[in-house]
């Protein structure tokens, strides 16, 4: 196994390692529209040339936001140059990346995969880059216990963790022993106020063993908060790497009796989940991010600045696509609200972390949260980074002060990200013109995308919250 996995040539050498390995069965595993991992399993003995050539046929309108019943024939065909092995799996199994097709062999356009890799095919296309690099860094939380209800009479949450302090004077059989967080006090607390170092450590090794570069690990600002570091790679690679690192995360966390939620804002009042994404150009072996402009920019790379900026409202279906998004992107939680950028001041939503060569010059997007399609989120971003090049589309100023600090009026003048899920989808509506160069994106899949979101908003919108009791029972 390579860093990056087990990679293979051809269907040959695949079917000589299953043999060779004694491995038993094949997991084909693909993304939903959604960014949830699917996968159907099929026996070792029964795979050969012929049917991983032509491909796993399966129900595409079982899938939500699909095909309809009457058009549901789809294929599920093999990506062997991303192999993983199941460290979960009670028999020896293969997971592999999929991508889909239509039964006529087209790639099917509303694969975020698929979507993916046509995104990657146009920056070698534009003539501007021939590679994009991103950086994922996904947060999440890790729960002793969770419990919900949407029943029409009992409507609400609750979810427990030892770290948290409401749980300072409860009565635990082998008694409290008082060590944990407090609110927004977890960042790089050492044990035993750090209580999840263990089962972090275990999630870096199990991610590591599915051939994913590892970095590091740490407790973040809220109590039960966490995040791995995992090494940056092409686009679709690390769209590839998220999905093994959600796997991993919340396998790992189930094996210890525990629960991980990637949920932007899972508790109220104290720091939400975001996912930071760093990213950069290169050309011909070069990076185009590094200049001598303002925090040794290139010109190339404050165009693709101005080009998130310009966009971002757009931006927020795919990068924030929760109704939850939009419970974390407020000000007072280290949110990155005001759509600006800045040299390593991270109130802002573009931010330029220092970098000692100039091959490390990126620009980090601080908006993302993790429950983003990780394809549909980076194909975005780099389609609107893009724009900003073929359009000249400067940032304006950098915008160096704490921007919470500033005065009324003077944040009045800085525009923000969305503020709902509706608006991010009326926002996407709006503009989506740049998604569409080059088929990266059809109108077909923005649509079924967007009626995808919407009923998702139109549920949330509907439900009685337990907070309106509070504000209007007695009124």
């Amino acid at each position: 196994m390579s860093a990056h996995g087990l990679k293979f040539k051809n269907t040959n050498e695949f079917l000589k390692y299953i043999k060779d390995n004694a491995i038993q069965f094949i997991d084909m595993n693909f993304t939903d529209l959604r960014g949830k991992w699917q996968h159907t399993t099929e026996a070792a003995e029964g795979l050969d040339e012929y049917k991983l050539d032509r491909g796993i046929f399966f129900d595409g309108s079982s899938i939500a936001g699909w095909q309809p019943i009457n058009n549901s024939d789809m294929v599920l065909k093999p990506d062997l140059s991303k192999v993983a092995i199941d460290p979960f799996a009670a028999q020896k199994t293969l997971k592999v990346f999929c991508d889909i097709y239509s039964p006529d062999g087209k790639a099917y356009n509303k694969d975020p995969r698929s979507i993916a890799k046509a995104a990657e095919k146009y920056i070698k296309s534009s003539g501007v880059a021939d590679t994009a690099y991103f950086g994922p860094e996904a947060e999440f939380f890790i729960f002793d216990d969770v419990k919900v209800h949407t029943q029409k009479n009992h409507v609400g949450f609750e979810v427990d963790s030892e770290e948290m302090p409401d749980n300072s004077g409860r009565n635990y059989p082998t008694g409290n022993m008082g060590h944990r967080p407090a609110a927004k006090g977890g960042y790089f607390p050492e044990s035993p106020v750090d209580s999840l170092s263990d089962i972090r450590g275990e999630m870096l090794t199990v991610m590591q063993s599915m051939g994913i570069e590892v970095e590091k690990h740490h407790h973040e600002v809220a109590p039960a908060q966490c995040e791995l570091g995992i090494k940056f790679s092409t686009l679709i690679d690390s769209a590839d790497n998220i999905q093994l690192y959600k796997h991993a995360v919340q396998n790992v966390a189930n094996s210890y009796g525990k629960s991980a939620t990637f949920m932007p804002k899972p508790v109220f009042g104290d720091n939400g989940s975001g996912m930071h994404v760093h990213q950069s150009l290169w050309k011909a072996g070069k990076p185009l991010f590094a200049g001598d402009g303002y925090a040794e920019l290139s010109e190339t790379a404050l165009y693709y600045i101005g080009g998130i900026i310009k966009h971002a409202r757009s931006l927020n279906a795919f990068t924030n696509p929760s109704t939850n998004s939009y419970k974390r992107l407020v000000p007072g939680y280290e949110a990155p609200v005001f759509l600006a950028y800045s040299a390593r001041n991270r109130s802002a939503s573009c931010r330029i972390p220092y970098s000692a060569s100039p091959k490390g010059k990126r620009v980090e997007v601080r908006f993302p949260d993790p429950v983003a399609n990780p394809y549909l989120a980076f194909a975005s971003m780099v389609m609107a980074g893009l724009d900003g090049i073929e359009n000249k589309i400067h940032p304006g100023e950098a915008m160096d002060d704490i921007l919470y600090d500033l005065p009324t009026e003077e944040l009045a003048k800085i525009p923000t990200v969305c503020h709902s899920l509706r608006s991010a989808l009326d926002a996407l509506r709006e503009d989506h013109e740049y998604l569409l160069k080059g088929d990266v994106f059809t109108g077909e899949a923005l649509d079924s995308y967007i009626a995808l979101k919407e009923e998702e908003n139109e549920t949330y919108e509907s439900m009685v919250h337990p907070i309106e009791y509070k504000l209007y029972y007695s009124s």
